[in-house]
């Protein structure tokens, strides 16, 4: 079990990087929905646990250090392909955003330009990746459930703290920049850019265990962990959603409400989490570069210029645009996804009498 559990927060680590912390993801994917929102943590929660734990099962049965043969499983040979190519642009389109929330959490908190934050962070990232020092994966554990217990005093501070109904308040959320027209395709496009995202560092993850069944019930652990806590951040979001519209970092800004020292512990976090998470995307885009004949080191310095340009965009509109491509496009993956379980079930009972 105890593996499991290791399977699952590593798998929460990661979400809580690309797809959670700032709180822009849950309020444009979830909240934006009012109640209905909490329908689609509902149906990513589902969503999450399966994809996951097919993810975490195919690496154990694998057995293998390359996403690329992982993904040739799931998709053939030629679908894997152009989805392994589209990965590529996954990880590319998640360093934009990540820059991109770095420089709104500086603005936001210090009150400096969003320039600063984006550079600093490409950065520390360029000459983190390019001396290969590998304590990051480290910190961004240890880092992890720090945030997480910030999250949940904002959650009991929001919820006890409200100077409206849920009545009044809905109407308000259901005028936020939405990522879709429903909220059903919103949570879908979630769940996908999320594996996406993720999906070949999952495999990878998988790989490192022999036992299937403890790497399932991982997945199933950490999507099952995700989706609560969408859930929770969803009526958090909704609760105080009269002070956090037009917060381009509504966990930042709830942070500040209670002081401005907690608010500075959050950036912080905010940061190095970004941090955490902008290297390890890096350091896949420029292994794949690499893979293709481009220096690594060049590849690195390339790849975070153009990602920190197109972070100039701001960070609540490439929110809004670059996670919804990403997660159109996801929906390929998942469907293989799919696919491959249904081939693994019925490949099972004809194995059993071998």
């Amino acid at each position: 079990m105890n593996t499991s559990l290791k399977l699952g927060g590593a798998f929460i680590g990661l979400m809580v990087g690309v797809g959670f912390a700032s709180g822009q993801e849950i309020l444009q994917f979830f909240t934006s929905f009012g109640w209905a929102g909490l329908l689609g943590g509902v149906v990513a929660t589902a969503l999450l646990a399966f994809l996951v734990m097919n993810l975490y099962q195919i690496g154990s049965r694998l057995r293998t250090g390359s996403h690329k043969e992982a993904i040739e499983y799931i998709c053939g040979r030629h679908l894997g392909k152009v989805v392994d190519v589209m990965l590529t642009f996954f990880l590319f389109g998640s360093v934009v955003v990540m820059l991109a929330g770095a420089g709104s959490s500086f603005e936001q908190q210090l009150g400096v330009s969003h320039y600063i934050g984006g550079a600093i962070l490409s950065v520390l990232t360029v000459v983190t990746v390019c001396l290969g020092l590998k304590k990051v994966i480290t910190l961004m554990s240890l880092i992890t459930p720090v945030l997480m217990v910030i999250v949940a005093i904002i959650a009991v501070y929001a919820l006890t703290s409200m100077d409206k109904p849920f009545g009044e308040l809905e109407p308000i959320a259901l005028a936020q920049p939405q990522a879709a027209g429903h909220w059903l395709l919103s949570a879908l496009l979630y769940v996908s850019y999320n594996i996406a995202g993720t999906a070949a560092v999952l495999v990878v993850i998988g790989s490192s265990v022999g036992d299937t069944r403890k790497a399932g019930i991982g997945g199933i652990l950490g999507g099952v962990g995700i989706g609560a806590l969408i859930m929770v951040m969803t009526v958090v979001m909704m609760a105080k959603i009269d002070v956090v519209a037009g917060s381009a970092i509504p966990t930042l800004f709830l942070s500040n409400l209670l002081s401005s020292w907690f608010g500075d512990v959050m950036l912080v976090l905010l940061l190095v989490k970004l941090y955490c998470t902008t290297v390890g995307l890096t350091y896949a885009l420029a292994a794949r570069a690499e893979a293709y004949g481009l220096p690594f080191k060049t590849s690195v310095a390339v790849s975070v210029a153009l990602a920190f340009a197109g972070s100039l965009f701001g960070f609540v509109k490439l929110v809004g645009i670059v996670y919804p491509a990403m997660g159109y496009l996801g929906f390929v993956l998942m469907a293989a996804i799919i696919v491959a379980w249904v081939r693994n079930r019925r490949q099972q009972p004809a194995a059993q009498p071998a």
